[in-house]
């Protein structure tokens, strides 16, 4: 079975002078951005080009891609970590977004959410004090498992993380379950009752409308697709079965999907791609020091023309609306 690392540490050079010539402001006119993005996906080096061309066809076993040792700026050349969203408009380019753009246009589309994150494309994450628990802001909690926006008609196809400091300790780790080897897992009955079978679910604080708790607005199928190759739709505290039957399922299912879980902890210069069709992640608590030297990952969303999340004429920048599956 294919390692999903890829050591991209023999060709930083040349992707450090890749991201040289996107602009230097992304923000100012990211459409620009993400155009000239594209043109400079060709000239990845074969190797790297070749694994996300692979990644973006098959799929891994383990639903995740990590390139592992990209360029980025030393720590001290750093802005201080985050502490508040959106990012300046005029923030200069950082390594690792440039790296996000090159590598993601290669993918499809990066994608905005207008009820999130003030719809920007690229999202700082880092922690914040009295962070929701369910927000990617929280750290000495344990962000439990889910499909990103599986509740989302336009869900995005691939969740892309950037990592331009690690937490202090070293702590953190990305979880990430993979429905293709939890699917062995299950016993035939199992699987008949989850596929294509439309369970109620929640939905994240962003995309309630104000409204402190708005039920299960939305349904997922947590199992669907191909029979003996499945998509996954899966949230830990979001999906709320009611019949007994259903609990039980989702119950094997979370086993499963906990047996088959792995780790990845992001250190400075990687890039993990989550293929959000195909898996759950979560991330395990950890101790910020509010010194500006904190966790600081950049997540963009990117859709592709599979899964019909798109319908045609879209543009890497565009930032869509809710609504929920039903």
């Amino acid at each position: 079975m294919a390692s999903p690392i890829i050591d991209c540490a023999p060709h930083r050079e040349q992707l450090r002078a890749l991201a040289a010539e996107l602009p230097e402001v992304p923000r100012a006119d990211l459409y620009g951005f993400l155009e000239k993005a594209k043109e400079l996906s060709a000239k990845l080096p074969r190797e790297l080009a070749a694994a996300l061309d692979t990644f973006h066809a098959e799929g891994t076993e383990d639903g995740y891609l990590l390139l592992r040792g990209l360029p980025l700026e030393a720590d001290d050349q750093l802005p201080a970590t985050p502490d508040s969203t959106p990012a300046p408009l005029d923030r200069g380019r950082l390594v690792m977004e440039a790296m996000l753009a090159v590598t993601g246009r290669r993918l499809g589309l990066h994608t905005g959410y207008a009820e999130l994150r003030s719809g920007t494309v690229y999202h700082d994450v880092y922690p914040s004090p009295g962070a929701h628990y369910l927000s990617s802001e929280t750290s000495e909690t344990l962000l439990e498992f889910h499909t990103e926006m599986a509740y989302h008609v336009l869900q995005p196809n691939y969740v892309m993380l950037a990592c331009s400091r690690a937490d202090h300790e070293r702590r953190a780790e990305t979880l990430v379950g993979s429905v293709r080897k939890a699917l062995p897992l299950l016993d035939e009955a199992t699987r008949a009752r989850l596929f294509e079978r439309k369970l109620p679910c929640c939905v994240d604080v962003a995309f309630r409308g104000g409204v402190e708790d708005p039920g299960a607005i939305a349904n997922v199928r947590p199992l669907y697709g191909d029979e003996n190759d499945p998509y996954l739709g899966y949230d830990r505290e979001l999906l709320a079965p009611e019949e007994p039957a259903d609990k039980e399922a989702v119950a094997a299912l979370s086993k499963a999907l906990d047996d088959v879980t792995e780790s990845v902890k992001l250190t400075p210069g990687d890039l993990l791609i989550i293929d959000n069709f195909r898996t759950t992640h979560a991330r395990t608590p950890f101790s910020p020091r509010w010194d500006g030297k904190d966790r600081w990952l950049h997540r963009v969303y990117i859709r592709t023309d599979r899964n019909g999340q798109l319908a045609g004429g879209e543009r890497a920048g565009d930032v869509v609306s809710f609504s929920p599956r039903r």
